[in-house]
């Protein structure tokens, strides 16, 4: 039952975030070197903290810099009871902004898993590589058909901040792929419009998205889940809330380094 809430709330995040490609933009908005730090907090307690970082170092990926990009996550105080310790990655084409490979190491309670995915854009490809207890030795390998350019759960975060937002209306629905878990994912997000919310930083102005989620026994209501990302330059999550069916999840944002845009 945890995994599968952890899996389900990580999905739609970062697939609320990653939008159409329709208004994809020249990348403006982030660069190498910048850290964003969560907190997630589950009713009144710190559950866990989550980092996002651009690796200060461009990597060569067929034959093309990509961004390589790194998601940790671990849990906090009375949650280290049920530990995990996440890591999620992606390397990103940093003109064409879709990945080229992407990994997950899980370590959540006594469960561990090494998973490499290739994508092959040309030829509409997933290859994904299973790897031992210890990441070590490569035990199953499996193709999935893809569409071209389809992204993963870390890589449509990042398009999303090349995007440019100011012509959504409220309202609008959006439909979106991305491939996580061996599987293609169909969503539709919903434009709430634009609020004012207190942050670290202070107030910011922020675009709302909320994904339609088809019915399930962890989330209430049809527009569980909603995300506040700034209207500014950066285009940076700063918070999400998930109405759960017992309590709710919340994360919101308390570091910020190498921002690209000041």
């Amino acid at each position: 039952m945890k995994n599968r809430l952890i899996k389900s709330v990580i999905v739609a995040f970062f697939f609320t975030l990653l939008g159409s490609g329709a208004f994809a933009q020249k990348n403006v908005a982030f660069k190498q070197g910048e850290e964003l730090t969560f907190k997630v907090s589950f009713g009144f307690l710190n559950a866990a903290e989550a980092k996002m970082i651009v690796q200060p170092n461009v990597v060569s990926m067929n034959n093309r810099p990509t961004y390589k990009i790194d998601v940790f996550g671990q849990t906090l105080g009375v949650f280290k009871l049920f530990k995990v310790n996440d890591n999620w990655g992606s390397y990103l084409d940093t003109a064409k902004i879709i990945p080229y490979q992407s990994y997950r190491h899980i370590e959540e309670g006594n469960y561990r898993k090494h998973e490499r995915v290739i994508f092959d854009h040309q030829k509409k490809n997933a290859h994904v590589r299973l790897y031992d207890r210890d990441n070590k030795e490569v035990v199953d390998t499996k193709d999935y058909p893809i569409p071209a350019n389809v992204q993963d759960i870390v890589s449509g975060f990042y398009l999303l901040r090349t995007m440019d937002l100011k012509n959504l209306k409220k309202g609008e629905t959006v439909s979106i792929q991305g491939f996580f878990d061996k599987e293609l994912y169909n969503l539709r997000l919903v434009y709430g419009g634009k609020e004012t919310v207190d942050t670290i930083m202070g107030k910011v102005d922020t675009f709302v998205f909320s994904p339609i989620m088809p019915k399930n026994k962890l989330f209430r209501g049809e527009k569980p889940i909603t995300v506040w990302v700034t209207d500014d330059k950066n285009k940076i999550p700063v918070k999400i809330k998930a109405k759960l069916f017992v309590g709710s999840l919340d994360m919101e944002i308390t570091d910020t380094k190498g921002l690209r845009n000041n």
